[in-house]
Formats: C-alpha cells, sequence, structure tokens
C-alpha cells in the first residue's frame, strides 16, 4: 500500500482498490478473505484507518462481484413443492431453515437445496447468493416462500410485491387475549443489525416506513390466541415487531418480549397462503404450530 492510501479507513482502501461499493468492502471482510499484513480481518476491523507500508491481501473469492458467487447445491436437503408455474415456483420452508446462504461455503439453507433440483434459478433476480429470491421470510417462520425460475418473473414478482398486490395470510400464536379484527398502521424502523430488531417510531422519525397488517381473532386459547394476520407492506419482522408494540407478542418471540413458553423453541408465525392472478399456494400448518395450538386448548 502506498503512502497516499495512508488514513484511509480500511473498508474505504478495498473499496476503491477492488472497485466495488463500501457493502462490497464489508462482504470481503465478512467472508474472511483480507489480511493486513498476514493477518486475517474481521468484519469488526473495517474503520481501522491504514498506515503507510502495511500490506492488504484479498483473496480472489471475496474479490467476485456478488452475481458471480454460486450456491452450493445440496440435494441431500429435503424440498417440499407446494406448486409452480410459468417462472416461478412456490416452496415449503420450514422453521429454522435461511431463505438463502450469507457465504459461499454455506449449504444449510432453502436456497442450496432448490438449486441442486433446479440449476436454472441461478443468476435469475439478484443472483449469487440470492439466485431467484422474490422475497424472504426469517429463518424461525415457516410456510410459503416464493421464487423466480426466470429473470422477467422476477422482474414481475418484484415489482408487484412493492406495489402491495400480493396477498399474503399468515397464522400467528400470541400471547394475550384478543378479540374480533382490526388493523394496525404503524411507522416502523431498523433499530439494529445483527442481531436484527425493529420498533415502532413517530411518523416524523427518519429511516422509518408506514406498514399496515390487517388481524383477525380465529381461536380463543389459555392465555393466548390463534390469529389471522394479513399484512400489505413487506418489512422486516413487520408481523412481530407490530403486535408486540400492542401487548401481545409472538409465543416463543422472547427477542420481542415474550416470556420463555416450555416445549415452544421458535416463534409461532407460519405464511399460510400467497395469491397474486394465477399463483396460489398454501402451506399445511407445521407439526410444531400444531401442537402449540392443541396443547393451549387443552389447558383452556
Amino acid at each position: 500500500m502506498d503512502a497516499a492510501a495512508a488514513g484511509l479507513r480500511l473498508d474505504a482502501f478495498l473499496a476503491a482498490a477492488l472497485g466495488v461499493s463500501r457493502a462490497g468492502a464489508r462482504r470481503a471482510l465478512l467472508l474472511g478473505g483480507v489480511r493486513v499484513d498476514g493477518r486475517p480481518a474481521p468484519l469488526a476491523a473495517k474503520g481501522r484507518a491504514l498506515c503507510s507500508g502495511q500490506r492488504v491481501e484479498v483473496q480472489a473469492q471475496a474479490a467476485a462481484p456478488p452475481r458471480a458467487l454460486r450456491p452450493l447445491p445440496a440435494p441431500e436437503l429435503p424440498l417440499c413443492l407446494l406448486a409452480e408455474g410459468p417462472g416461478w415456483l412456490a416452496v415449503d420452508k420450514p422453521a429454522g431453515t435461511p431463505v438463502h446462504p450469507l457465504l459461499p461455503g454455506e449449504r444449510g439453507a432453502l436456497l442450496n437445496a432448490l438449486v441442486a433440483r433446479r440449476p436454472e434459478v441461478f443468476g435469475v433476480g439478484e443472483g449469487g447468493l440470492r439466485s431467484g429470491v422474490v422475497h424472504r421470510l426469517d429463518v424461525q417462520t415457516s410456510g410459503v416462500l416464493l421464487f423466480a425460475t426466470n429473470a422477467a418473473r422476477w422482474r414481475e414478482l418484484r415489482g408487484a410485491f412493492r406495489s402491495r398486490r400480493i396477498a399474503k395470510w399468515y397464522r400467528a400464536l400470541v400471547h394475550g387475549r384478543m378479540e374480533g379484527a382490526g388493523e394496525l398502521a404503524l411507522h416502523l424502523h431498523v433499530a439494529q443489525h445483527r442481531p436484527a430488531r425493529v420498533r415502532a417510531v413517530p411518523a416524523d422519525a427518519p429511516r422509518s416506513r408506514l406498514c399496515t397488517l390487517r388481524w383477525r381473532a380465529l381461536t380463543p386459547l389459555r392465555g393466548a390466541t390463534l390469529l389471522e394476520v394479513r399484512p400489505r407492506s413487506g418489512f422486516l419482522h413487520q408481523v412481530r415487531a407490530s403486535l408486540a408494540h400492542i401487548g401481545h407478542p409472538l409465543l416463543g418471540d422472547t427477542a420481542y418480549g415474550a416470556p420463555p413458553t416450555p416445549g415452544i423453541s421458535r416463534h409461532m408465525l407460519h405464511a399460510a397462503r400467497i395469491a397474486w392472478r394465477n399463483i396460489q399456494a398454501e402451506s399445511p400448518t407445521p407439526p410444531d404450530f400444531t401442537a402449540a395450538q392443541n396443547a393451549l386448548a387443552q389447558m383452556g
């Protein structure tokens, strides 16, 4: 590194040297592909000021553009296809399974299972480790997930999500008694990253977004309620944060204030159905969700 770069932040130096954005530089650090004077530089080192004469090395894989990264096929992972049509397919995401890998060597995500069966999904949409991904569900949320298998369909579906034309139905088990039906319109803001936390803020708060959902009480249970939830917008943790804000967090959602519940190891949220034009897909209620609901019903 020459003297002209002395004093630059490591991520700024990497961005300039590799011809990528600052986010791309941080991705290279996250991948573990950067060394400074022979020592690995973790993501936490992104703001470190460089000194004249230091040697910065970047592995080729870490420097590769995101679209070039290939998700590893994982044919050993199960994959449940719910429905499909021209350019799209709907799969059943189990709770605990991420939608796509974050790093090239990972193989436990739904996309790893999908690309093993449908290799044509690679490169669609954002490409790379997000190939074909149209929308996302939290790791611990189960249910219907759409993928696109060609670029035109991906653009069409992404546009439909952005314009709130795609209908989504969730099932949620929440703490406390809720009756009737209602609508929640809240301005949400990502208050924390890694782990992500979302909170409701005043309407004039910077970097906030108005998010709306409708809810309907289905079944009263012992200390809980089974809800149908229909979010109109799509925002990180929207259902979880919104229901917690009104004092009814999801069962198992300790991140949003729910007390620990024996026998429940994840937040009780299931994406049951999705629909738009000729796209229709439904996911059966998973066994852990049914078991939690039955246990509460028997206690009532």
